[in-house]
């Protein structure tokens, strides 16, 4: 048997599967990144005009229609 936290065999009842977790730590960390990247690059909220953008995070310029 595995040696996984005792907290995920009580609440499961039996091994929890290592990809399952690997899953949502993935998904947690992708939804994180580009939440942060679509915060940093779109029109600011009251109270956060001043706020600096990071350097990790990139410069996304908008895309004029051409007609």
């Amino acid at each position: 048997m595995h040696n996984f936290s005792p907290f995920l065999l009580a609440a499961t009842g039996q091994s929890f599967p290592l990809y399952f977790t690997l899953v949502y730590v993935v998904g947690f960390v992708a939804a994180v990144s580009i939440g942060l990247i679509a915060f940093f690059n779109s029109k600011r909220p009251t109270g956060w005009e001043d706020a600096q953008r990071p350097d990790v995070i990139p410069d996304l310029q908008k895309r004029e229609p051409q007609d």
